[in-house]
């Protein structure tokens, strides 16, 4: 992020790849909870939020890229689209 290397968690990277992977797509909390954590995963939904906002937190400026979608879940606006 403006040419500093952001220090990211496994799940924080898996989860900009497939935001990165989906620019301009909405992405449910279960589809995220799906790529990122697996089938098998039985947590919290509320997981998907704290992780985000983590990777926000660390993106700085960035994370206006990364927008909520109120009742469904995230969309990446790629910079330009904005």
């Amino acid at each position: 992020v403006s040419g500093k290397n952001v220090p990211l968690t496994s799940k924080e990277l898996d989860l900009l790849y497939v935001f990165l992977s989906s620019p301009n797509r909405v992405l449910s909390r279960p589809y995220l909870i799906e790529r990122v954590w697996g089938y098998n995963y039985f947590g919290s939904p509320r997981t998907v939020d704290v992780h985000v906002r983590r990777l926000r937190e660390k993106l700085a400026k960035a994370a206006r890229f990364i927008t909520t979608v109120p009742c469904v879940g995230y969309k990446l606006i790629p910079p330009g689209s904005i």
